[in-house]
Order: C-alpha cells, then sequence, then structure tokens
C-alpha cells in the first residue's frame, strides 16, 4: 500500500515562503553597503540613496508579507 505523507502546507505555499525569503534577502543585500574606508569622510548621496532609503525597506516589508500571505494561505 502506498502512504501519503500528512504535509502541513502545500508545495504552492512552500513556493511563497522561499520566494518571500528571497526577496527579503534581496532587500537586505541593496540596503547595504554605503562606507567609506576614510572615516574622516562622509558620502551622503551614497548613503541616502533612494536605494537604501526607499527600495529596500519596501522590499523587505514586501518579502515579509509574501511570507505571511504564504503561511496563511489556505489550500
Amino acid at each position: 500500500m502506498e502512504e501519503k505523507k500528512n504535509m502541513v502546507l502545500k508545495r504552492k505555499n512552500y513556493i511563497f515562503i522561499i520566494s518571500g525569503c528571497l526577496v527579503v534577502l534581496l532587500g537586505f543585500v541593496l540596503m547595504s553597503g554605503g562606507g567609506s574606508d576614510d572615516p574622516n569622510v562622509f558620502n551622503e548621496e551614497e548613503l541616502f540613496s533612494f536605494r537604501r532609503i526607499t527600495l529596500a525597506p519596501f522590499l523587505v516589508i514586501l518579502g515579509y508579507g509574501i511570507v505571511l500571505y504564504g503561511i496563511m494561505k489556505k489550500n
């Protein structure tokens, strides 16, 4: 006889969760950097760029939303 494995979530849910984790990771990678080798130099344009201040946090929040959706979605 063939036994069915009872998984808590379906395959589609795991795809959402993994996708969300990758989006969160991408957001944190985009947020990193911007430092200077010389501690006396402050590069304001690089540190406060659109990518680090707006885009990256948006991707992190979006990624957490995708993970939450993947966990809560009924099959």
